[in-house]
């Protein structure tokens, strides 16, 4: 009996440390563009430059991905889609520019895309990043 309780109490423990450690993990959420076969130029650039954005974020080389996000935001502004699709590409593409500048110890300026990402979209995976960011920084 001594024997079965102390397994227990040993398996009890690992799966509460393995839990911890999912749970502390910085599970951030990517956004990538599904890529039409278009013939628009304009279309093209903002949604390459998105998808190697997500790209980058994901080799860790979050200096580029930064660089990458501001391209598609910017590209995005003069883009030709539907206004409401514009304001979610770009809460996407902020959403993403934040998690680079996270990734790379730019709270300040990631909490603001974060921000900003929320204001303009109030998607699902934009506020579960904004709300990590938040957990992460003890906000």
């Amino acid at each position: 009996m001594l024997k079965t309780l102390v397994t227990t109490i040993a398996l009890s423990s690992l799966l509460t440390c393995s839990a911890m450690a999912v749970a502390t993990q910085a599970d951030y959420k990517l956004m990538v563009i599904e890529q039409a076969q278009t013939n628009d130029n304009a279309t093209s650039q903002y949604e390459t430059a998105f998808n190697r954005c997500a790209l980058s974020v994901k080799e860790k080389n979050f200096s580029e991905a930064e660089s990458l996000c501001t391209q598609a935001i910017s590209l995005l502004s003069t883009s030709k889609v539907p206004g409401y699709k514009r304001r979610e590409l770009t809460s996407f593409a902020l959403s993403n520019r934040g998690v680079a500048r996270i990734m790379s110890e730019k709270d300040t300026a990631a909490l603001s895309d974060f921000y900003e990402a929320v204001q303009i979209s109030k998607n699902e995976l934009v506020n579960h990043n904004l709300s990590r960011a938040k957990q992460n920084l003890a906000l």
